[in-house]
């Protein structure tokens, strides 16, 4: 008999609902997903939760058991060309269910455009998403569907997972396999049963003596696992190298750590959102149009999508990593919170309450209050701080320009009170 050669994932991938593992609060016996498949009646739904818990299973094994036309499309590589035709074909085939992998990486437009078909019944829609669909799917098509949470494949999932392969598939069946220990396989695979079935088949290729221990998965993972890993170590290493490269101006180490995260499928959603926070963070008043440039270039990428985000992403990386860079905002904001924390639920000082009412009025509440703009200048000294920290300076300008700039009109204003 010739070997199947597809992936060990791919080969034991279920394809009726009793044979999936996990997922029983969706799947058990009487639980609302379980109940729809099994009655016929697919809701358009969003399967939301991390990678290699069930999601693409799920859709497919609705498209086995619903006996209606099934289209799929990968939110990577499909634009809204393909979204149209699917449609047109649908309009001529009763129920059809239209399956949309990483469905957060579809854009404005390509989100509208299923839209309409979603509301008219056209088309049944089942997206898979990692990311909170609140922030990645229009509102519209989000009420328009039934939100399913998925949830990460515990110890007891994977080893029962592991423990299925060993006994069902073709290939490993007929060998001697001795796994002596399990804790780097779902250490490593992190609730990720695709994940883990690709390392068992990777591990049990390179010992063909089929005997498993930790440090022998872990020597297999080291050299053959990718080396980006949006979920894992890779991922948060390689963000915190961009970003401390845009913090220390090297645009030519910004954008070859950007480049890693493109390359390696990163989210571009992820990364813009991450610059929107450094501009502000690391640049701060030290070049405001920093964080007007970087919410723009977010606004962009969700408008434009993979993969001409990359050019946006590529403009506003060099960008920030060429400004002045302040946290002088950033420290004001992280100082003021420890001195709230300190020093409790200080009153409002009476002159700057609201007195919306005649008793309010009678109690103080706005007495003595001076109004800016009736003051030369705009400006008056007056008290907005509470009593027992008055004097308590939290915003220091950087030693930048603009920053200057601000610092000599606060001094102009409040040296005498504050010391700038």
């Amino acid at each position: 008999m010739l070997k199947d050669s597809r992936p060990l994932a791919e080969r034991l991938r279920p394809h009726k609902v009793d044979d999936l593992l996990g997922q029983n609060h969706l799947l058990g016996v009487g639980a609302p997903l379980r109940t729809a498949i099994e009655s016929g009646h697919i809701p358009s739904m969003i399967l939301w939760g991390p990678p290699g818990v069930g999601k693409t299973t799920i859709a497919n094994i609705i498209a086995n058991q619903a006996n209606r036309p099934f289209h799929t499309l990968s939110a990577i590589s499909a634009g809204v060309k393909d979204v149209r035709e699917v449609i047109a074909k649908a309009a001529n085939q009763s129920g059809t269910i239209l399956f949309i992998d990483e469905i957060h990486r579809f854009n404005k437009s390509q989100q509208d455009a299923l839209l309409g078909a979603v509301e008219k019944g056209t088309i049944t829609l089942i997206g898979a998403t990692t990311e909170n669909p609140s922030f990645e799917v229009n509102s519209a098509l989000l009420s328009r569907s039934q939100v399913y949470i998925l949830q990460s494949l515990s110890e007891e999932d994977l080893k029962a997972i592991v423990s299925k392969a060993l006994a069902d598939d073709a290939n490993l069946k007929e060998r001697v396999i001795d796994i002596q220990e399990y804790g780097a396989l779902f250490k490593l695979s992190g609730g990720d049963a695709r994940r883990l079935l690709n390392l068992l088949e990777l591990a049990l290729d390179t010992y063909k003596d089929g005997v498993l221990t930790d440090e022998k998965v872990v020597a297999v993972a080291q050299r053959r696992v990718a080396l980006y890993d949006k979920q894992g170590e890779q991922h948060y290493d390689i963000i915190s190298a961009f970003i401390k490269s845009i913090r220390g101006s090297d645009p030519n180490a910004a954008v070859y750590w950007l480049a890693r995260m493109i390359e390696g499928g990163e989210d571009v959603k992820f990364i813009a959102r991450r610059l929107v926070i450094l501009a502000s963070e690391d640049i701060g008043n030290a070049n405001p149009t920093a964080l007007v440039l970087a919410t723009n270039c977010f606004q962009a990428v969700n408008l434009i999508g993979y993969p001409e985000a990359e050019i946006i992403l590529s403009q506003c990386t060099t960008y920030l990593a060429c400004s002045a860079k302040s946290n002088a905002s950033y420290i004001a904001i992280k100082d003021a919170k420890r001195l709230v924390r300190e020093k409790g639920d200080l009153n409002v000082p009476l002159s700057i309450r609201n007195a919306p009412t005649k008793l309010m009025q009678q109690q103080g509440y706005g007495k003595g209050y001076e109004y800016a703009h009736n003051y030369e200048g705009n400006f008056v000294a007056h008290e907005f701080m509470p009593q027992e920290v008055s004097n308590t300076k939290l915003y220091d300008p950087g030693a930048n320009p603009r920053e200057q700039e601000l610092r000599k009109k606060l001094k102009s204003m409040w040296q005498e009170k504050y010391g700038y």
